[in-house]
């Protein structure tokens, strides 16, 4: 595993930057069929070379990516987690995946945790989105632990499906 500078971290994981050199960790992730299902996939190694691009230009347009995932005690890679632009301004729509094989550990709901506090804090953002594919009972599950609210269903071409669009503003603790 090549070396990694997290920008941010949690009690478990460091977030990274995509790089172009990440071709095999982002195939590894959005090649594997159960994950691209919800997505709109299967994907092409040419398309996940495309998104890792994409991502790398979201980090240079509005400071913000589904930014890999890294255990910080061994640094495997188990997914990503992050934001992307919306077009309200500063609003985001942040989504995670996470690989199969770390499932069940817990990764989803921490790296959200910090994704949302990094958000709301540096970020100042004014709400936060998210969607997930109406079949996908894991992410409903957790958005909803995550305190997002149900606003209506959006048309997401990827997968020609309506998905359930959620939101999550910033708590207003006013002393």
């Amino acid at each position: 595993m090549p070396d990694r500078d997290y920008f941010l971290k949690s009690e478990r994981l460091g977030f990274g930057l995509w790089r172009e050199e990440d071709g095999a960790l982002a195939w590894g992730l959005f090649g594997d069929p159960e994950i691209a299902r919800h997505v709109g996939g299967p994907f092409s190694r040419e398309q996940v070379k495309a998104r890792v691009r994409s991502e790398m230009a979201s980090q240079e347009r509005i400071g913000a990516q589904y930014w890999p995932l890294f255990v910080l005690s061994g640094g495997e890679f188990v997914g990503c987690c992050g934001l992307k632009s919306r077009p309200e301004p500063d609003c985001y729509e942040m989504g995670f995946y996470i690989m199969r094989g770390a499932h069940g550990r817990g990764y989803a709901k921490e790296a959200a945790l910090r994704v949302i506090a990094h958000a709301f804090g540096v970020m100042r953002a004014r709400a936060l989105y998210a969607g997930h594919n109406p079949r996908n009972q894991a992410s409903r599950a957790l958005l909803g632990k995550l305190g997002f609210a149900l606003i209506g269903e959006e048309f997401y071409p990827p997968t020609g499906l309506m998905h359930p669009l959620y939101r999550l503003c910033p708590a207003r603790n006013e002393a």
